[in-house]
């Protein structure tokens, strides 16, 4: 399945589930509280991630998700085990993936390995694939330019991400047009930084947004969701598509 049949011309916003737990509330209940609070706003997708949690816990989160929300699009984000993230896919119908990064990270070597792995698991998956290519916090060590390596991650994935240098920091409309230049028609998604006040901007270049921090109590993505940021979020965007 490509990007655009997934979501067709929704352009979607995808909430991250960060799986947070603490004194007030477990792992697995704030996360479906975050849920249904996403859901019943409008937002398109669900990103499990293990941001605060681990793997095994995202196992729960997408478990409870397959069985309450069997229509919901929601994906997972396995940040040390792409692997691991493929096989939760497969097992709990996440719909797609993401990747922080599919190209540039590796040298030549062992990025050569990295692409026959992936483009591997890809085969055997019916997992929508979003991967970063120059994404936060990744080093840059192919000794390619960045057009090679987006060309490159154009043929490891099904929608390219952006971001700027960091969490819940604006990704630069310069970075963004830099990439949609080299991608052409390519989907293209922004994947931090994401405010009301720039959606405009942001949909006349991308194809859908992720968002997590922006989400939260004072946008820190230590805090809890904060309902009236979902609410506020959701109605520019429907603006933004009128």
């Amino acid at each position: 399945m490509k990007f655009e049949q997934l979501f067709g011309n929704k352009k979607p916003v995808m909430a991250m589930l960060h799986l947070k737990a603490d004194e007030k509330m477990s792992m697995l209940e704030r996360a479906q509280a975050e849920a249904r609070c996403y859901l019943e706003n409008g937002v398109e997708a669900l990103v499990v991630e293990n941001y605060f949690g681990s793997a095994d816990d995202c196992e729960a989160v997408l478990a409870w998700l397959q069985k309450e929300y069997p229509q919901a699009i929601y994906g997972v984000n396995i940040l040390d085990s792409y692997e691991r993230a493929f096989e939760l896919a497969d097992r709990y119908n996440a719909r797609f993936i993401q990747i922080d990064s599919v190209c540039g990270h590796l040298k030549p070597e062992a990025d050569m390995r990295y692409a026959e792995k992936l483009n591997a698991l890809r085969r055997q998956s019916g997992a929508v694939l979003l991967g970063g290519v120059r994404f936060k916090y990744q080093p840059v060590r192919s000794g390619r330019t960045d057009e090679e390596d987006l060309q490159l991650g154009m043929q490891r994935c099904d929608a390219i991400v952006v971001t700027g240098e960091g969490t819940g920091m604006v990704t630069p409309m310069e970075k963004v047009r830099q990439f949609r230049k080299a991608i052409g028609e390519f989907p293209l998604i922004m994947g931090a930084g994401v405010t009301p006040e720039a959606m405009g901007d942001t949909f006349a270049y991308c194809d859908g947004v992720i968002v997590g921090s922006y989400f939260k109590e004072n946008h820190k993505d230590f805090c809890d969701v904060y309902p009236p940021y979902v609410e506020a979020f959701m109605a520019q965007k429907r603006r933004c598509a009128d």
